[in-house]
């Protein structure tokens, strides 16, 4: 665990500015104030917290896929988490400031120069890369270096806590026992064949009263009546006339896609001789070895090899002999400039010949949509004055060419193809309107446009039973046929269990119905040397679990899956050989780890007990500008 806070400079310069992100919509942050907060007397300037909070997001953004607004990031609490940070990392630097902890000028230096973000092509320190990063966050040279002997000596003081602080043998021990014990445990499910009989459709009060009881099943969602306004280059591209000169220019432009040459897939393995090259193709032929085993023989893997897709003229002297081939396999030994090698042919792609005529109805197709798109780009000004002017949405269909509609939509909805619902950006503003905005003009991903208006917002409603009675019927039978199958399974379990402790009778009460039943052999499923990191493919985690919290041999249990029923019943439990070289290896990693976590929660406490008796001041109306100002 490192701390970062007085230096946040640092953790963003040196990791996050090798991506692009230095100067990501940085302006002046000070606001007339260059600190939003201290600790004793070390300072959290606005510019940092600025910095940490934009890198946070755009972290977050990367990470989710989509852009963070500052109000999402404020829902989520980023701002107070930022702060956080930087309050508990000022401190530590305090604290270590308070007791005379610090670093070295060479300390300093050699942290500066082995930074990514301060190298040049040749990987060596670029003081002009460092100037610029430094002028482009508008740090001086002194400040920031400033910010890096502070961090060096929150690193110092956390070695000075936590280091040495190490897991007793006795913990790492029982920790390895834990994850290396395998059991051997058997089981079954129980279906709906080994109910007694089938599940009777219950009446109409029972229904009712289902209905009632589970109403949460049988709400719908709430629901937003949704009017908008839109127009796509679908709806626009019959309008758009298009002679064969443009599209020719679109043939032309796009060649690639209706002109290509015969071409292969293929790996090349080249080899020290002729000889060895012819070796191993005789290997190969004889079915003794594979080509990927020589490849691996040779320390590679197969994408080291892999040429991707060639055409004749990308081979050399090699074209002739691996266009030869008329099916995949393994081709040569070629001599080529690197020396003689196996070619392996995995796929012959056809070349390609789309004349100009043929692609001629496609070609209009695309073109006549891309059109349609300048020709909506071209008119975006002329909606926005519309509607800025007062227009309604229906005035904007009447006096344009979008066209109106109308939606109910829920979150839960399914996007409808074809539908404004299938867009995104229809979706993403969907759920934020509300009844008091004004329509306003947002693109769609194929150039196309909407405006929207909130009527109304219909609140979860439970939905009638009439309207929902085969549902409620189903959902009926699916809890009945649950229930008697954990009846079942609790009987089978008694018997299970009976059978293996003298004096118990053997034969449980049932029900009449199920005496009736002919008896059956019990057919288990026996599974030996299963770890708690095993996986059984196409059952539920639930049973590898349960195997795990029974105490004994011989222990039976039932499993509720939720909607599958098991019996379980254990049959051994088979303790680590913690002298194995299998185990050696666990303990050294897990003592590793439990280390790390027993010093990091060392230094947190220690962290949390600096931070309490530090004199902590924020000025909450310099973060709101901040706040304010952050896109």
């Amino acid at each position: 665990m490192r701390t970062k806070g007085k230096s946040t400079v640092v953790w963003i310069l040196l990791g996050l500015m090798v991506m692009g992100l230095g100067g990501f919509g940085v302006t002046s942050f000070s606001g007339g104030t260059t600190e939003v907060g201290s600790v004793g007397d070390t300072k959290i300037t606005a510019d940092e917290y600025a910095r940490a909070l934009q890198s946070q997001m755009q972290t977050l953004s990367q990470q989710t896929g989509q852009q963070i607004t500052m109000a999402q990031a404020q829902q989520m609490g980023l701002p107070a988490a930022v702060q956080g940070q930087l309050i508990g990392a000022a401190a530590l630097a305090e604290q270590a400031r308070s007791i005379g902890v610090s670093v070295g000028d060479e300390q300093v230096a050699q942290t500066i120069m082995n930074a990514g973000a301060f190298q040049g092509p040749n990987g060596s320190f670029d003081r002009a890369a460092y100037s610029d990063v430094l002028n482009r966050e508008r740090l001086t040279e002194a400040d920031f270096e400033a910010s890096v002997r502070d961090d060096e000596a929150r690193v110092l003081l956390q070695n000075a806590v936590a280091n040495g602080v190490t897991a007793p043998n006795p913990m790492v021990d029982q920790t390895a026992r834990w994850l290396l014990q395998t059991r051997d445990f058997a089981w079954r499910e129980l279906t709906v064949d080994d109910l007694a009989e089938p599940i009777a459709d219950p009446d109409e009060a029972t229904l009712k009263a289902w209905h009632e009881a589970n109403g949460d099943r049988f709400t719908a969602p709430e629901t937003r009546k949704i009017s908008y306004a839109w127009v796509t280059p679908d709806m626009l591209s019959s309008e758009v006339t298009l002679d064969d000169a443009a599209l020719r220019a679109v043939y032309d432009q796009n060649i690639d896609q209706f002109q290509r040459p015969e071409r292969r897939m293929v790996g090349r393995l080249v080899f020290p001789s002729v000889e060895e090259a012819e070796a191993a193709r005789a290997a190969i032929d004889a079915g003794t070895n594979t080509f990927e085993d020589f490849v691996v023989e040779r320390g590679l893997e197969l994408d080291d090899i892999d040429l991707g897709e060639v055409t004749r003229g990308a081979l050399g002297q090699a074209a002739d002999d691996v266009f030869a081939a008329q099916q995949p396999g393994v081709v040569g030994p070629v001599q080529t400039d690197l020396g003689p090698a196996l070619f392996s042919v995995n796929a012959i792609l056809d070349p390609v010949d789309i004349s100009f005529e043929d692609a001629r109805d496609d070609l209009r197709g695309e073109a006549a949509l891309s059109g349609a798109a300048r020709q909506i780009r071209s008119r975006t000004s002329d909606f926005e004055d519309l509607l800025a002017g007062g227009a309604t949405l229906e005035e904007l269909a009447d006096d344009t060419e979008m066209q109106l509609g109308q939606v109910d939509w829920t979150v839960e909805g399914d996007p409808e193809s074809g539908s404004i619902t299938g867009y995104e950006a229809f979706r993403e503003r969907a759920i934020d309107i509300s009844t008091s905005d004004f329509p306003q003009l947002f693109e769609l991903a194929d150039g196309g446009v909407f405006a929207m208006r909130l009527d109304e917002i219909v609140p979860p409603t439970l939905i009638t039973f009439e309207d929902v009675r085969d549902d409620v019927l189903a959902d009926w039978k699916e809890a009945e046929l649950q229930r008697r199958l954990l009846d079942r399974a609790s009987e089978a379990r008694l018997k299970a269990v009976a059978k293996t402790a003298p004096g118990v009778d053997a034969e449980p009460q049932v029900d009449a119905a199920a005496e009736d039943q002919p008896a059956t052999p019990v057919e288990w499923n026996i599974e030996t040397g299963m770890s708690r990191s095993d996986y059984m493919q196409d059952l539920p985690q639930q049973l590898l679990a349960q195997a795990f919290t029974m105490a004994e041999p011989g222990d039976v249990g039932v499993v509720d899956a939720g909607d599958r029923v098991f019996v379980l019943r254990l049959d051994q439990i088979e303790d680590a050989d913690l002298s194995s070289d299998e185990a050696v290896q666990i303990l050294d990693g897990v003592k590793s780890r439990l280390n790390q976590s027993l010093q990091g929660d060392i230094f947190e406490y220690y962290a949390r007990h600096v931070q309490r008796n530090s004199k902590v001041q924020i000025n909450q109306q310099a973060i709101n500008a901040i706040n304010a100002q952050v896109q």
